[in-house]
């Protein structure tokens, strides 16, 4: 079971939710933490993609290299962190609403602690995500609902 599930609905079909999602270099404009990401490769991402992603998580810049390790679209997708102190695994799906003129985006997500980390992930990482998902849930909301 993951440490946080959050869903939300969207007023957008589910390829363009599925797609915006899919694509990391959108991880920054709808999440507070994240400073960057970027593809090492081509878009679009393919099972095997890795992603150079740096968060602020305190005063510490961390950076992490995530893997999509599973894309069914516009269904579903996992990525998982595949080294750094703390390692994320989300996975994600996007349900179809309404006859699919909406969506509902459910969010799994979890973390891996391996040296610092270990501390981190408890005392700074799972405090500043349980405050930091529903903002990023409005901004990716308002982001897709506006575009």
């Amino acid at each position: 079971m993951s440490a946080f599930r959050k869903s939300i609905d969207i007023d957008r079909r589910p390829e363009d939710v599925y797609a915006y999602l899919t694509d990391p270099t959108h991880l920054p404009e709808w999440q507070d933490s994240a400073v960057s990401a970027v593809p090492v490769g081509n878009l679009p991402v393919h099972v095997g993609s890795l992603i150079l992603v740096t968060r602020q998580i305190g005063r510490r810049r961390v950076p992490t290299t995530m893997e999509f390790v599973e894309l069914d679209p516009p269904r579903s997708w996992h990525v998982h962190g595949v080294d750094g102190p703390v390692r994320p695994d989300v996975h994600g799906t996007v349900e179809p609403l309404d006859g699919g003129t909406r969506s509902r985006v459910t969010l799994d997500v979890d973390f891996e602690g391996h040296g610092l980390g270990r501390a981190l992930v408890p005392l700074v990482v799972r405090p500043m995500v349980r405050k930091e998902m529903p903002r990023g849930e409005a901004k990716l909301k308002h982001l897709l609902e506006t575009r």
